[in-house]
């Protein structure tokens, strides 16, 4: 599926878009990220809710897969086990969802997104990426939020492997934008000097999403 082809519509894009469209949880509160750990607009969960756009894809480790193209200086593409091999940390962060839950103090394993910029090293002219999915899902993002000290390409979650609803094997996680942003079962990422839109930025979401701005639609 290239990137720019459309997903199918379900019930969750369609109640999505209306959302975006009619401006949905926003309160117009501000949030202060130095004071305030809960940004504007959102609630504590104590489980993880599951959202996605109808599709978890199977991804067997023997043919899984993950490519670095574009404004790079060494293009890579890893197996799991060559991924695997990398060096692996822990990290603790909060997460926030733009449907307003937020949960605190999650535990993730994987690979620190700065390995792998250390690795591919982007061309000066790099100021973006452009994520994809296995199942076709699509997001943006500055290069400077993908490279955030915390952001990390997860495998584990709470001392287990992310479940397949959650994006298992492998999810981003980049904490302090919302959720949708942390593309679940990724597979490329693409190095781009202008900013693309993905599939929920196509369909009235912010091209950024910082929770404490509550950036949560185009406009916002």
């Amino acid at each position: 599926m290239g990137d720019d082809e459309p997903l199918p519509e379900t019930k969750l894009t369609s109640t999505k878009r209306q959302w975006a469209a009619g401006g949905k949880f926003l309160t117009g509160r501000v949030g202060r990220p130095e004071t305030d750990r809960l940004p504007p607009g959102q609630h504590l969960v104590n489980d993880w809710p599951v959202l996605d756009l109808g599709q978890q894809p199977h991804i067997a480790l023997e043919t899984w897969r993950l490519d670095l193209t574009g404004l790079v200086e060494k293009p890579l593409s890893l197996d799991w086990t060559a991924f695997q091999s990398l060096p692996q940390s822990d990290s603790l962060s909060d997460i926030h969802c733009v449907t307003t839950w937020s949960r605190y103090d999650n535990r993730w394993h994987g690979v620190l997104t700065r390995e792998l910029l250390n690795r591919v090293m982007p061309k000066p002219e790099a100021e973006y990426v452009l994520l994809t999915s296995y199942d076709g899902y699509t997001t943006n993002l500055p290069l400077v939020d993908f490279a955030a000290e915390n952001a990390i390409l997860a495998t584990s979650w709470e001392r287990a492997p992310i479940s397949r609803a959650h994006g298992g094997p492998m999810r981003l996680i980049v904490p302090h934008l919302y959720l949708w942003k942390s593309a679940k079962w990724l597979t490329r990422i693409v190095f781009c000097a202008a900013d693309r839109a993905g599939f929920w930025e196509r369909n009235g979401y912010h091209m950024r999403g910082d929770p404490w701005l509550e950036e949560r639609y185009s406009g916002d």
